[in-house]
């Protein structure tokens, strides 16, 4: 019976280490959703890719700030942390860590496109 119990709760364990997480503080939305708030007024949209993954197409009215970049804190500091701020990169990856630095620099409302510019592409949404 406790091996039982113990391989439930270790594929319980596996599951759900799996999956993104979110908070409070950060939403992970799909690209409808995504798409809804970038409507809003006062957002701030954010695309963390490479400034040649922007170049080769982005989301209208982004503003490029390299994740990888070694000023990025320095950047993202100069953006509103009171207004909503809503990030994406390729996949999904670079977003999430971006998020948590926001999150640590105190930004209020932070919005993550589950699946990055590639999820946006693939339900034949329109870039730049």
């Amino acid at each position: 019976m406790k091996i039982k119990i113990g391989i439930v709760f270790m594929l319980f364990f596996i599951a759900t280490s799996c999956v993104k997480s979110q908070t409070d503080d950060i939403k992970l939305v799909n690209t409808t959703v995504f798409e809804e708030k970038m409507k809003e007024e006062g957002v701030q949209l954010v695309d963390v890719r490479t400034p040649e993954e922007f170049a080769s197409g982005h989301l209208k009215n982004a503003i490029n700030i390299n994740s990888n970049d070694s000023n990025f804190k320095q950047q993202i500091e100069s953006l509103d942390k009171t207004k909503p701020i809503l990030v994406y990169c390729k996949s999904g990856g670079r977003s999430g860590r971006a998020c948590g630095q926001l999150k640590e620099l105190g930004f209020t409302t932070i919005i993550d496109l589950d699946g990055g510019i590639l999820a946006w592409k693939a339900d034949g949404k329109s870039v730049e």
